[in-house]
């Protein structure tokens, strides 16, 4: 699809977006801490990899991707926003920012405009993207356009106007993670100094090395799920079912799925291509915190629901955006 000037790279204004850089290269360097044989702790380690999947699901796949983006679901607004505020504690932007860049990537797959395009290289479509900012693309025109629904939120856009609370959010968070493993610590050793140690393990394993691991599974289904894999639809753009991202990422690497009805809560189209994120979303619903769950077209046809079926559609529809929520 051919972008208009707010859509495509002006290359030549492209400059590095040191705003991003350094965060991304500095959180990479300081999870590197975990190698320390003293920061080193078997719960450390299993915090990490429970908090990357529950941060990483709740967070980017559930709140910014499926609800925020696609808006595949409702929620409680209370929710929402604690989900998108657990998103920020992941370090991938504002809501704003990212369901823009998320949304363009949808209307522009694999062509030049495209914000991580795999035809520019792997490294590209994995993270190399983040490191340059087109200043045509952080306008208020670019939002308007692309994130519009967001930005009538009141949170969002507060968040939008002060992105430095974005990062206020990730900080404060070693607070917690922090107090929980020296409280832990002192419990079972009761000495205040290992006690400390754990509480560092904690933060290092807990914040940083989960921050590096919810950042490479989402760029892996930038990347990877782009250019390795099977494809079960003719989708226009080369999107993939790659099982191991799907694996990593709780069911986004069946992202040929994804592309075939974005608008869809589930990419689940075969028995064994096992969504979590949609069946922590059906758990949401039994307790009655999920609603307006869009199911797969094929169960949409059979029931002749008709839905928007492409971003485009969905940004059509304002008033339907604007809506994005149930009482709560």
């Amino acid at each position: 699809m051919n972008g208009s000037s707010i859509d495509n790279p002006d290359r030549e204004k492209a400059r590095v977006h040191w705003i991003y850089l350094v965060p991304i290269l500095g959180v990479h360097c300081l999870a590197c801490l975990a190698f320390m044989p003293a920061l080193f702790s078997w719960s450390g380690l299993i915090l990490a990899l429970v908090t990357t999947h529950l941060f990483g699901m709740f967070g980017i796949n559930i709140c910014y991707h499926r609800l925020l983006t696609h808006r595949s679901l409702s929620m409680p607004l209370w929710l929402e926003h604690c989900c998108a505020t657990i998103a920020l504690c992941s370090l991938e932007d504002t809501p704003v920012r990212w369901v823009a860049t998320h949304r363009l990537h949808h209307v522009h797959s694999d062509d030049v405009a495209d914000p991580h395009s795999p035809n520019d290289g792997i490294f590209w479509s994995h993270a190399g993207w983040l490191f340059r900012e087109f200043p045509n693309r952080r306008t208020l025109a670019f939002y308007d356009r692309y994130a519009r629904d967001i930005l009538a939120d009141p949170y969002y856009r507060y968040l939008e106007r002060r992105p430095m609370n974005a990062l206020n959010v990730y900080l404060l968070q070693f607070l917690p993670f922090g107090a929980a493993g020296f409280l832990v610590g002192y419990c079972l050793e009761g000495n205040v100094s290992k006690a400390f140690m754990l509480a560092a393990s904690w933060m290092v394993w807990g914040v940083l090395v989960r921050t590096v691991l919810v950042w490479h599974q989402t760029w892996s289904v930038n990347s990877l799920s782009h250019l390795f894999g099977y494809r079960t639809y003719v989708t226009g753009e080369n999107s993939r079912n790659n099982w191991l991202v799907a694996l990593i990422a709780a069911g986004e690497g069946w992202h040929n799925n994804h592309h075939h009805d974005p608008v869809s809560a589930s990419v689940q189209h075969r028995w064994w291509e096992f969504d979590l994120t949609y069946y922590c979303i059906c758990s949401l619903s039994w307790l009655g915190l999920a609603s307006d769950i869009i199911l797969p077209r094929h169960i949409r046809k059979a029931h002749d629901r008709t839905v928007p079926r492409t971003v485009a559609e969905i940004m059509a529809v304002d008033d339907s955006l604007s809506r994005g929520h149930v009482s709560g």
